[in-house]
């Protein structure tokens, strides 16, 4: 049977023990690899691994030992309990086997649990598990998780109060992470308000998201869109020390000139804007940038990108005589009095 997108998170939640197996496969290791790991612990319990109720078979040794699937299948452990038969990297090659498996399976047996990546309709692994009565197959997409999706992520790490704009930012940052990275923040999240019973802020998202590779370049960025001009060279003389290249800053100012182009032209203001930017920016920074977009306005912005982009082709040109940092700074301060005009 098929398991629409709909039904599938529900189903692994919550898997049927009475079924024989199911099949999950997708373009996405990880996303399927995390599908798979939530199916388990459901079916068998936290401490099923432990008890040893679970039985890995890469499909290359299922190839060389067809009967390696239906002894673990059939196998009575030494502690009593469900048990979970799991192939992983599967394919078509392994079919025959897979289809003998579940033609013999009982009442009692161990769940045949088989994981693979992207499938064809036409794949014959595919077609058992959807044809199967008491098998299930689902596809795993590489769609960011929705918000039930995300609730229940935060549910299972003991994070149950979370202000309306911090879910606003989780949801944005579980579109731009890869599964296992927000899971991972969402982790780190927990432990952050291990002992603090106020509920999850914004604040507290933009502490234990993944750093930002401009984090370091955001003095001195930010300083230029708010036109403090005259804080620009001290700034710039700590980033000589510390080695920081000509080029990335440029590019870093043009990153950040375009997001707040983004933010200043959306056709509902600024604060629609800055909500709708790639990658997201989250609590007191995203605020302080959206200030900047509206003191800037698009007009001003689009002239400030054409200066940077000017600077960026000068850097990288071959009869450039100029000192590139110097050159950066120069066009930083031009940024600077521009947002004062």
């Amino acid at each position: 049977m098929k398991l629409s997108p709909r039904d599938a998170p529900a189903y692994f939640a919550r898997p049927d023990p009475e079924k024989t197996g199911l099949l999950i496969y997708g373009n996405d290791s990880m996303r399927v690899a995390l599908r798979r790991q939530e199916v388990v612990a459901a079916l068998i319990g936290p401490s099923g691994e432990e008890e040893m109720r679970l039985t890995r078979i890469p499909a290359a040794e299922l190839r060389k030992d067809p009967a390696l699937l239906n002894d673990a299948i059939k196998a009575q452990g030494f502690f009593p309990g469900p048990r979970v038969a799991f192939v992983e990297e599967a394919n078509d090659t392994v079919v025959q086997i897979v289809t003998d498996v579940l033609g013999d399976w009982q009442p009692g047996d161990a769940q045949v649990v088989v994981t693979a990546g992207s499938l064809k309709p036409t794949s014959k692994l595919r077609k058992l598990f959807e044809g199967h009565k008491k098998a299930y197959a689902a596809a795993i997409y590489d769609d960011p998780p929705s918000r039930a999706e995300i609730e229940a992520t935060l549910a299972k790490s003991g994070l149950k109060d979370v202000s309306g704009e911090a879910m606003r930012d989780l949801t944005a940052l579980a579109q731009e992470l890869d599964p296992g990275d927000f899971r991972q923040t969402v982790e780190k999240l927990a432990l952050y308000k291990l002992s603090d019973t106020g509920p999850v802020s914004s604040e507290d998202i933009m502490a234990c998201a993944p750093a930002s590779t401009e984090a370091d370049l955001d003095d001195v960025i930010h300083i230029v869109a708010e036109a403090r001009s005259g804080e620009i060279a001290p700034v710039m003389k700590r980033l000589r020390a510390q080695g920081v290249q000509p080029v990335g800053l440029c590019m870093a100012t043009i990153r950040h000139f375009r997001t707040l182009y983004a933010a200043a032209s959306d056709p509902g203001g600024p604060s629609q804007g800055i909500s709708k930017v790639r990658p997201p920016v989250f609590g007191p920074r995203r605020d302080r940038m959206q200030r900047q977009a509206s003191n800037w306005g698009a007009a001003k912005l689009e002239d400030a990108l054409g200066l940077l982009t000017d600077t960026d082709l000068r850097l990288r040109s071959a009869g450039q005589t100029a000192p590139d940092m110097a050159l950066v700074e120069r066009a930083l301060v031009r940024l600077a009095n521009l947002a004062r005009r």
